[in-house]
């Protein structure tokens, strides 16, 4: 597929979710982008994810993608860790748009004080792996057989990107 030429990154709004969870659902029905099986409902996710951290991408006037931030840890010391979800279109995959949404992720968890994001990642999904490691992420550990998924273990590869901005 080619490269989008203009994709716009915004803020998520309210409006957006039934295509941020249709994305979601496209997401969750490869098999490889999350152990969860069905899409929350908009007030589940809203509780889940920091408000100032949660964007989408427009593409062709559409919502091809989101990203956003849930803290890790309600404890003070973790105010500064946060993990992360980007989910692209099945329609706008290979065109960018995940790229420039976790870019636009990264920078808005700094501006916002944050020095660690981190996320859990399924090995066989090989195209979030490259567009993490792209964009400065590490894998930093691997959490063997983590949950079971339709009854097949699962690993997950736990990835973490600290802030160059944020000391």
């Amino acid at each position: 597929m080619p490269v989008a030429t203009r994709i716009e990154i915004r803020d998520l709004w309210r409006e957006d979710w039934p295509e941020v969870a249709r994305i979601y659902e496209q997401g969750i029905e490869t098999g490889d982008a999350t152990f969860e099986t069905s899409v929350p409902s908009w007030r589940e996710w809203d509780a889940a994810h920091l408000e100032a951290h949660r964007l989408v991408a427009v593409l062709d006037g559409r919502v091809a993608g989101w990203a956003a931030l849930s803290p890790v840890s309600q404890r003070c010391v973790y105010a500064g860790v946060a993990e992360h979800s980007v989910y692209v279109a099945a329609e706008a995959r290979g065109r960018g748009v995940g790229r420039e949404l976790l870019a636009a992720l990264v920078a808005s968890s700094e501006r916002g004080g944050i020095w660690t994001l981190e996320s859990g990642i399924f090995p066989e999904n090989e195209a979030s792996l490259a567009l993490h490691r792209a964009v400065g992420f590490r894998v930093v550990g691997v959490r063997e057989r983590l949950g079971r998924m339709l009854g097949v273990w699962r690993d997950v590869l736990l990835l973490e990107r600290r802030s160059e901005v944020i000391a």
